[in-house]
């Protein structure tokens, strides 16, 4: 009896382990992807994961399948996080600028831009996991819509195209950490300018009012030669190609 439970209780520890070893090596990948590139060397993942190569390629069998989990893995996270909003903030505007924050830490805008040419977007996992997102955080905007808090000719566009603007890392010397600080303070400067303002003064805006459906009817963005694979990620699509799969 003592050794069958020590042996259910090792493989409920190994099982543990695994989960952590696939969820560390997820998280490392989008990084070294949004750094580097799709075709960044793996052994960065796997060294930034602090695992072996070895264990790398027992939870993911080539680069595609990484690609896919890292991509499924920010939505789902984004999604979490926009649901946790909703939960735990009573105002609305509030919810929106939490979601808006959390979309930067998880890097959903940064990443799947990179990723866009090598991960299938629309099976059937895929398509439901964008839906969870859009729903939710066209929840949010327009609950904020609905209490007056958001100014009303702010579109779902204008938040996600915001999102992926401010996630893009930006060129020079710049560390992830001063990058992430950095994205995070130049939201809250633009957060005012969503806000309605009460004696009718607020600027009218220039340029189109995108939704949601106008992001979708988007044209592809271009398919790159194979001698792009090591194109720089300055000059990979820009990030506004990401808006067909992110909220």
């Amino acid at each position: 009896m003592v050794e069958r439970m020590a042996l259910t209780e090792d493989v409920g520890a190994l099982r543990a382990d695994a989960r952590r070893n696939r969820a560390r090596i997820v998280v490392a990948a989008r990084d070294v992807f949004v750094e580097q590139g799709p075709r960044a060397p793996l052994e960065e993942v796997a060294r930034r994961a602090g695992t072996g190569i070895a264990t790398l390629y027992r939870r993911f069998a080539d680069r595609q399948s990484l690609m896919r989990a890292v991509v499924l893995d920010a939505l789902e996270r984004i999604t979490e996080e926009a649901h946790r909003a909703v939960d735990e903030e009573a105002d609305a505007f509030a919810a929106l600028v939490r979601y808006m924050h959390r979309a930067l830490d998880t890097r959903i805008a940064a990443v799947i831009p990179v990723l866009l040419d090598g991960v299938a977007l629309d099976d059937e996992e895929m398509l439901r996991a964008r839906n969870r997102s859009t729903r939710v955080v066209q929840g949010l905007i327009d609950a904020a819509h609905r209490a007056g808090t958001l100014r009303p000719d702010a579109t779902f566009g204008d938040i996600s195209l915001l999102i992926a603007r401010l996630s893009r890392p930006l060129l020079g010397g710049f560390s992830g950490e001063l990058n992430d600080q950095l994205a995070h303070r130049h939201l809250e400067l633009v957060i005012g300018g969503l806000r309605p303002v009460s004696d009718g003064t607020a600027a009218v805006l220039t340029g189109p009012a995108m939704t949601l459906e106008d992001l979708r009817n988007l044209p592809a963005p271009r398919q790159p030669a194979a001698s792009d694979a090591g194109t720089p990620l300055d000059e990979q699509p820009a990030a506004g190609d990401q808006v067909r799969t992110l909220p």
